[in-house]
């Protein structure tokens, strides 16, 4: 592996710590186009960072609606 390629992998090896450590995960999810333009959507009608950020609204509304019954 050339250096440049372990370089980059270390940084995101290091990324992937600093995320854990804050108790964060990440995964890969395979979406319709459909759905992924009404979760960009959201993010920007909401003024959000990333569509993590609106994966975690909606999910937390289903939540507490699923509490609520």
């Amino acid at each position: 592996m050339p250096t440049t390629e372990k370089a980059a992998s270390d940084v995101y090896r290091a990324y992937r710590q600093r995320k854990i450590a804050k108790g964060r995960l990440q995964f890969i999810a395979d979406l319709p186009r459909e759905m992924l333009a009404h979760i960009d959507e959201l993010k920007q009608r909401q003024g959000l960072r990333s569509r993590s950020q609106v994966l975690e609204q909606l999910i937390e509304k289903g939540r507490i609606a699923a509490q609520h019954q």
